[in-house]
């Protein structure tokens, strides 16, 4: 089957195909691609010359697979995969994190400088303890997340989906049906809300319960339902706590925060400080969670109706996550600026989201003013819905749309 090429992706990984010193690790939170992208590099190999018998593909979610458990047996299967080819090796594994004692197993065939190692994982304990120890240096971490609005729109076309000439309609979709890869393919909303139901079920019972003791599976579920119903809104332990206890919910403070980072380690949710930008320090405390997906919301909630404002504000940071910013949240005395974006130069640059400045002037001044406080030179950006464009003291007004289809860093 010809698979859907994501380039922005795979231009971040070429330059490291033939890399037998590094391993690259693709991360991110469960199907949302990672196995996909490994065939097309696998598919590209083969196109530049490589040898199909260089190329060692091993999914250890598969059945055949699924009893290799621990260094030893995943040693010697690899042994046995690679033991009469010459020349550089092409290893691919899917879910290495399946395995007790991966780390000892991947560095040890990297030491050789014969294999080109490639691995995925769907949490954040891939990237723990003993791989980070051991390996320091040695492995790299390509994060891979669902699609963005342009992928989308350019997946539905290559398996021949109906677009909306409306550009509006057509974001309205994306963000009711999310952005797995999967669910395009299916045609109609019930299946793709059946399907990111799915998803959050195989995440607790793969990469929750096995990881860490639940002993009271009820309570997890308020939290984990409390958080991404109330995404992209400030919250803190003590909120959430309170918030709960209010419905009755007697949980204490480090079973949220316990539950929390699961839901973090898991990656279905991502968490944005608040950072103050006349005392250049985090403020502790408060922060926002911002879904790996918006389907998560809409999987769990019947309406369709929808609040542009977090779902816009969460599309800019999952959008802003690929292209490889760092985030936080920025207050200016008694203003905030939605996003501010660091790259990995150190540049900065400042966003603010909102669905449509064209109401009022108040909407407007509110979305530019703490903009305007803000004493540097660094680009600001006003991110709209609109197509009408307003000029103002040097802060671009962007159709975050439009923006994004082209694939435009900030």
């Amino acid at each position: 089957m010809k698979l859907f090429k994501r380039e922005n992706y795979l231009k971040k990984i070429r330059g490291f195909y033939d890399a037998t010193d590094i391993i690259k690790v693709i991360s991110g939170v469960r199907r949302c691609g990672k196995s996909s992208l490994m065939l097309t590099i696998t598919d590209e190999l083969v196109e530049k010359g490589i040898s199909k018998d260089n190329i060692i593909y091993i999914d250890l979610d598969k059945r055949g697979y699924r009893n290799i458990k621990d260094a030893e047996q995943l040693d010697a299967l690899i042994e046995d995969k690679t033991k009469n080819i010459r020349g550089v090796k092409y290893l691919f594994i899917d879910e290495v994190q399946n395995v007790n004692g991966f780390e000892e197993v991947l560095n040890g065939f990297r030491s050789e400088e014969d294999y080109s190692i490639f691995v995925t994982g769907s949490n954040s304990y891939l990237l723990s303890g003993e791989l980070v120890t051991k390996l320091t240096g040695r492995y790299i971490e390509f994060e891979i997340y669902t699609l963005s609005f342009e992928e989308y729109e350019a997946m539905k076309e290559f398996y021949h989906k109906p677009i909306s000439n409306n550009s509006l309609e057509e974001l309205s979709h994306y963000i009711l049906e999310g952005g797995f890869p999967r669910s395009i393919q299916f045609d109609n909303l019930s299946d793709r809300r059946t399907y990111s139901q799915n998803v959050i079920k195989e995440i607790f019972e793969k990469d929750i319960r096995r990881r860490i003791k639940i002993r009271d599976r009820d309570s997890f579920e308020i939290v984990k339902n409390f958080i991404i119903n109330n995404y992209a809104s400030p919250m803190s332990i003590n909120n959430i706590v309170d918030a709960l206890r209010k419905n009755g919910n007697l949980i204490s403070k480090a079973t949220v925060s316990r539950y929390i980072q699961a839901l973090l380690d898991a990656k279905i949710i991502y968490e944005c400080s608040r950072y103050d930008m006349k005392s250049k320090k985090s403020i502790k405390g408060e922060k926002k969670y911002y879904l790996a997906d918006l389907s998560f919301y809409y999987a769990l909630n019947t309406e369709n109706q929808m609040n542009y404002g977090p779902c816009l504000e969460n599309i800019v940071y999952i959008y802003a996550k690929s292209l490889d910013y760092s985030i936080s949240i920025g207050r200016i005395g008694k203003l905030e600026c939605d996003f501010i974006l660091c790259d990995y130069d150190m540049n900065y640059a400042y966003v603010q989201v909102t669905y449509t400045i064209m109401l009022s002037k108040e909407t407007e001044n509110r979305e530019f003013r703490p903009l305007e406080q803000i004493k540097n030179n660094y680009p600001k950006y006003v991110a709209t819905t609109d197509y009408l464009l307003q000029k103002r003291n040097g802060i671009k007004h962007i159709n975050i749309i439009e923006f994004m289809k082209n694939h435009e860093n900030f």
